[in-house]
């Protein structure tokens, strides 16, 4: 991918401006564990508790000693595991695009509920996420609207069809729900950020991240080169070099003081020195 450019343009509330850019580093860490094994995906819950998703579906729980915490064996039911959201430690999201099913784990990793998505009439769905107030956002893509639903499927709130909003809509990958908004990221459009009420906030056209985040009011994502970290805000974006090591990197996440790369041997974790 091409680095992004030192100044990168921005459009906040149909104003264009420029984040400044800060010194370049290179990002330092130091191994403390590899977790051995074959995974497809994995997420870090705001406790440092890290949820392991196996290649045959079966989501591993370790807690922040690395020790056993859970597991969810029910790996026939449903099928492959498209994302799994952990935001919230008392409820799991764990979501089978195939069957457009969302199921709801408690802290245990024990199956406390289901939603069948077409039951509801709701028949594609890439990208989901738990809200704030313990009910769940989507994105319907038959619809093309992003949408608010309770623990029974019920449907709450729905923007309009993104199609009459943008000229060039594109279906989220990623929807963050974070400090009274909710972000929504496509790697070929950027961020698009709205109010709890469907009502669209700003738009930030940062294109080609992997494995976004978002932190207060910091946007984050990385390449295989570098780790970038954009806060609108304060008008401020980096780029940090990531070790050549990470370069096969199928996932990478960065949380706390912590570095958590995905490869095919395992999970291996670093402390950011």
């Amino acid at each position: 991918m091409v680095r992004l450019n030192i100044l990168l343009a921005i459009v906040f509330c149909g104003y264009s401006f420029q984040l400044k850019a800060l010194t370049d580093t290179t990002l330092r860490v130091q191994s403390i564990k590899t977790i051995s094994g074959s995974f497809t995906n994995f997420s870090i819950d705001n406790l440092g508790n890290i949820f392991l998703i196996t290649a045959t579906n079966q989501i591993k729980k370790l807690n922040n000693n690395f020790d056993s915490a859970g597991i969810f064996n029910d790996v026939k039911r449903y099928g492959n595991i498209y994302t799994i959201d952990v935001s919230n430690p008392l409820k799991v999201l764990v979501y089978y695009k195939d069957f457009a099913s969302i199921v709801m784990l408690d802290r245990q990793l024990n199956n406390k509920n289901s939603i069948q998505l077409r039951q509801q009439n709701i028949l594609q769905v890439k990208a989901i996420a738990q809200s704030y107030d313990n009910n769940i956002w989507l994105f319907d893509e038959v619809d093309n609207k992003l949408k608010k639903i309770d623990e029974s499927g019920n449907l709450l709130l729905e923007t309009n069809d993104f199609r009459l909003l943008f000229e060039d809509n594109a279906t989220p990958q990623s929807i963050i729900d974070m400090n009274g908004l909710l972000y929504l990221y496509n790697s070929k459009k950027g961020w698009t950020v709205f109010d709890y009420y469907g009502g669209l906030k700003n738009q930030y056209p940062i294109t080609n991240w992997q494995d976004v985040q978002v932190t207060d009011n910091t946007l984050r994502g990385h390449d295989s080169s570098f780790y970038y970290t954009a806060n609108p805000k304060q008008l401020q974006y980096t780029d940090i070099k990531l070790p050549a090591s990470f370069a096969n990197a199928t996932k990478l996440l960065l949380l706390q003081n912590k570095a958590y790369v995905l490869t095919k041997q395992g999970l291996e974790i670093y402390t950011i020195l």
